[in-house]
């Protein structure tokens, strides 16, 4: 498994995790909710229900516990025989309701606590007010609050817990099909090298026959190409399948780059195309598989050969930006839409013209997420096309110990 799909399969764990932590979360915090407004829904409406009580038959100084009647009677306010809250009997309540007869109700915060007050016509042209103390529904409901809070808190434990379970054994069928598959892939493709090269080997003998006609031995010729490339999709997929099955050591990036232009300066020069090299002069080194490597360096050159007419230009170069080697390759081919940048590196698809369909491209990222890089292509229809290739460098420190360990640290 390849590290960009290892950050995937933790990529969708995490996802899974989180949304069963915050599936959980919700439904703890909405029942919450439910409990604290119906709570305090009933304190309110048992608090007024003793208000409208003691509007009726409360008498000062003989309320119940925790509550207060004032009686404007004639003008001359009877409070009781009991100490008051401070800041009370509401007198402009008590006035506006005796000079309108209309009942005024209202939440007052004072003395450290909230109260309700209701000012309403007594009876024979009296004016009542009534006042609750809320100390005691306001703490019930503090505690509520601490219980669902620590219920959250307990349901956020358990729901990590259960989201981290469950994302484990809903990713583990997908990893693990993914590991049967390459292995599948890895047999089967070391199976077919054999029985492929014992036919590429007699196609080549046979085309090689002195008594053949030229037909045939175009015919054969043309056999022999169809194995060969069939033979290179066979190593694709095996280079595919074993790609991080490999200890990685310090691949100087600049030498692969030169060694595929020299690879393909042949083939470019039967085109006429011109083929040019931005060489740093100096090591270029990041850690990974160096057959892997060269493999995506070759296809991104033999891709842009491949596209680029007779008379047209590639170039090549390699420098070191922001702490990372990047491997240009722009040519001035048939070029792609705009759109199809990031689907050239799906399987089995190709770009604008008669490109190749197979596993090139697809391998190219494949090989380079596999070494912690990132790999983009930029095109326009008949302009050409440029694919750039970033892999994080290596320390100094580390080609050093190459000489000891020749492995990245």
């Amino acid at each position: 498994m390849t590290a960009w799909e290892r950050s995937q399969f933790r990529r969708a764990r995490l996802r899974v995790s989180l949304a069963v932590g915050l599936a959980i979360t919700v439904m703890i915090a909405f029942v919450g909710a439910i409990a604290y407004a119906v709570m305090a829904h009933a304190q309110e409406t048992e608090v007024s229900r003793e208000l409208r009580y003691n509007i009726t038959y409360g008498v000062p100084g003989v309320a119940p516990k925790c509550a207060w009647v004032f009686v404007l009677e004639n003008g001359v306010l009877n409070e009781g025989p009991f100490d008051v809250p401070a800041g009370f009997p509401l007198r402009t309540d008590l006035d506006t309701v005796h000079t309108s007869g209309t009942p005024v109700s209202r939440d007052v915060a004072a003395n450290g606590t909230e109260y309700m007050v209701l000012t309403a016509p007594g009876a024979a042209g009296t004016t009542v007010q009534a006042v609750f103390d809320l100390r005691y529904q306001l703490a019930d409901r503090a505690h509520l609050l601490l219980a669902l809070v620590i219920a959250l808190v307990a349901g956020l434990l358990v729901a990590a817990l259960i989201g981290f379970g469950v994302g484990r054994r809903t990713v583990a069928p997908w990893a693990e099909a993914l590991a049967r598959q390459r292995r599948f892939v890895a047999d089967a493709s070391h199976e077919l090298r054999t029985p492929i090269a014992r036919a590429y080997l007699r196609a080549q003998l046979l085309a090689a026959a002195a008594d053949l006609p030229d037909s045939q031995r175009s015919g054969l010729d043309a056999l022999a190409k169809s194995i060969r490339g069939l033979a290179d999709v066979v190593d694709d997929l095996l280079q595919s399948a074993q790609l991080d099955h490999r200890a990685g050591t310090p691949v100087d990036l600049a030498d692969v780059a030169e060694a595929a232009v020299v690879g393909e300066t042949e083939r470019a020069a039967e085109r006429h195309i011109t083929l040019t090299l931005d060489h740093p002069g100096r090591p270029l080194v990041v850690c990974g598989i160096e057959t892997g490597l060269r493999r995506a360096v070759d296809e991104l050159l033999a891709n842009a050969v491949r596209h680029t007419p007779e008379g047209g230009r590639i170039a090549v170069a390699v420098r070191e930006v922001g702490g990372q080697v990047e491997l240009v390759v722009a040519d001035n081919g048939e070029g792609f839409a705009a759109g199809d940048g990031a689907r050239l590196f799906e399987r089995f698809q190709h770009g604008g013209g008669e490109g190749r369909f197979g596993l090139g491209l697809a391998l190219v990222r494949e090989i380079v997420t596999g070494h912690g890089g990132t790999v983009e292509a930029e095109g326009r229809p008949g302009v050409g096309a440029r694919f750039t290739l970033r892999i994080p460098m290596t320390s100094e420190r580390a080609v050093a110990a190459e000489r000891i360990t020749s492995a990245c640290p």
